[in-house]
């Protein structure tokens, strides 16, 4: 995808969000988590990913049962890895049911010993 039509396709996804990506921004943003800062909906290479923290190269993805076994989530994180992220994935459901348990995991990822 042209880089132009890939960085309106993120703008687009940030204007209307899932409720689950809804509640996992309010989880990240302002950098509630251990003062490290999340952007959502991310261009990065070909793909749009759904929270990155570049500094500690983490991705935070919130999936929908459209995503179970997908291969193409397996070629996207196997990418991604190779260029140096980590890649947490999050079903939709979980995130809306167990915020502070979504939060302990990604501050336990990002070596924090507690969240602020």
């Amino acid at each position: 995808m042209p880089e132009d039509l890939l960085r309106d396709r993120a703008r687009s996804m940030r204007r209307l969000p899932s409720d689950a990506e809804r509640r996992m921004w309010s989880l990240l943003r302002d950098r509630r988590p251990g003062a490290v800062e999340f952007r959502r909906q991310e261009p990065i290479g070909s793909y749009i990913v759904d929270f990155v923290c570049y500094d500690r190269a983490l991705i935070v993805e919130v999936d929908g049962s459209q995503h179970a076994e997908n291969r193409r989530d397996e070629i996207r994180d196997a990418w991604l890895r190779q260029r140096g992220f980590t890649v947490m994935r999050f079903w939709n459901h979980e995130v809306l049911t167990n915020p502070t348990g979504i939060q302990y995991a990604i501050a336990e990822r990002l070596g924090l010993g507690r969240l602020p």
